[in-house]
């Protein structure tokens, strides 16, 4: 292992694993990010297809949120049986975890590809964007497998202290990603399906280098066939059910927010207001998934030392996880509220869109700085020691309290003011979480009575 998880000095370490997976995450959120840019610069259909291409976004999630279900569920449990020096135990739960992964990925595939249709509509898209989602979304699923593997298999890289070699195989797909998108797009003219087909091949390269490496000899915990057990699979999907149940959440609140605006926009205000949620969610993106990236990174040190029984090691990862989530919540807060007008003309240079999204991207970010303590408690401590109840039941208060303001402010406040949910259920939702932990944290790491759980 490149990092000792039992005696490296706390501040390195978490540093030396949180900042390649925060670096990881956010560069793959190149892959979204680089596909709406070059999307959203069609001539002549840009904003339209963005549209299209926004309402993609929860399926193409709730598709993705099938890797951490396993990966997420899986990197934990592996981290704790390192901790406690039980490497057979640990090669049994990846293998599992590989087989999960693998037969997941071919059921969605088939499910979604059926129900697609359906699902687009459902999700907000109207008559003139629907064309743009359908070409987007038929291929991309295509892709599921790679996608999958590639993402759920790299938590189990990260879990072993080869964090750089995570963050490696995710920039390696974002390259590939920003090199073939304009070359798909518009040197061979095949628009929303090239960026599509640039996302698919780029998430295949990812894949083959997380399975060249699992597969290869540098692992302590490498993949490995047989010792297929159904407890040991139920015990995944118990901890990872946590962060699926969280991403699952994000999408119904998309879905739901998508519907409202088009709802209450009608059908040309809808389009242009759902294109500038689209342009918004991108945004959100590089804020929570590096913030994710910092939390589940650091996720190995809390199990590997809740599995070694070092309570006073897990206190000092977490003040600096905390320090970390602060300083870049803070920083993406700035940036949110003094420079976004930077951001949205990457995707488009109609100036009232420009207007409309500057100024719902300041609105929605209110709540950033507050989603540091929310991210580190349920994403990090909570999934990373495998409480998983109490992870989901603090997200989904958060979430509820979005779910709620989604469907109130617009009839009495007016669609343009829907984007004030989002600052509501940050501020609410940290206060909660907050207030829980500092409850239960002694006891749960054993401080006082001196064992583990």
């Amino acid at each position: 292992m490149t990092n000792s998880l039992e005696t490296d000095n706390m501040r390195g370490l978490v540093w030396r694993l949180a900042i390649p997976s925060m670096l990881a995450q956010f560069v793959s959120v190149l892959y979204s990010i680089v596909d709406r840019m070059y999307i959203g610069n069609i001539p002549e259909i840009g904003e339209m297809a963005l549209a299209g291409v926004g309402v993609c976004g929860p399926i193409v999630t709730l598709v993705s949120s099938a890797a951490f279900l396993v990966g997420i569920g899986g990197a934990p449990l592996v981290s704790i049986r390192m901790g406690q020096k039980n490497y057979r135990s640990a090669r049994a739960i990846l293998a599992n975890c590989f087989l999960m992964l693998s037969v997941i990925a071919v059921a969605l595939t088939v499910v979604s590809l059926l129900l697609k249709e359906h699902l687009l509509m459902w999700f907000g898209a109207s008559e003139n964007s629907f064309v743009y989602a359908d070409q987007y979304i038929t291929i991309y699923l295509l892709g599921t497998f790679f996608a999958l593997v590639s993402t759920g298999m790299n938590q189990f890289i990260i879990c072993q202290g080869f964090a750089k070699t995570g963050m490696l195989s995710v920039v390696l797909g974002a390259v590939c990603n920003i090199a073939l998108d304009p070359l798909f797009i518009f040197v061979f003219g095949m628009g929303v399906r090239g960026a599509a087909v640039a996302t698919v091949l780029s998430q295949m390269v990812s894949c083959l280098f997380v399975l060249v490496f699992l597969f290869g000899k540098r692992p302590v915990i490498p993949i490995t066939f047989g010792n297929y057990h159904w407890f040991i699979m139920k015990r995944v999907m118990s901890v990872g059910f946590s962060p699926f149940l969280i991403i699952a959440f994000d999408n119904i609140l998309i879905i739901s927010l998508n519907s409202v605006i088009q709802k209450y926009g009608g059908a040309g205000r809808g389009d242009m207001l759902l294109t500038c949620a689209t342009i918004l969610q991108s945004f959100m993106l590089m804020v929570t998934m590096p913030l994710g990236g910092i939390t589940t990174g650091t996720q190995t040190v809390l199990g590997y030392n809740y599995g070694a029984r070092r309570p006073d090691r897990i206190v000092k990862a977490e003040k600096h996880i905390f320090a970390m989530c602060v300083t870049f919540t803070t920083i993406m807060f700035v940036l949110a509220q003094t420079v976004p007008e930077i951001f949205v003309r990457i995707f488009t240079q109609n100036e009232e869109y420009v207007k409309v999204t500057v100024d719902a991207i300041r609105v929605y970010t209110m709540g950033v700085i507050p989603l540091a303590p929310q991210y580190m408690i349920v994403d990090g401590f909570f999934t990373g020691l495998g409480i998983s109840k109490m992870a989901i039941t603090l997200s989904t208060f958060r979430k509820s309290i979005f779910f709620l303001c989604v469907f109130c402010i617009p009839p009495i406040w007016g669609v343009e003011n829907v984007f004030y949910t989002e600052p509501i259920s940050d501020f609410v939702g940290a206060t909660f979480s907050v207030a829980v932990f500092l409850l239960t944290f002694r006891k749960i790491i054993g401080l006082k009575q001196g064992k583990q759980r």
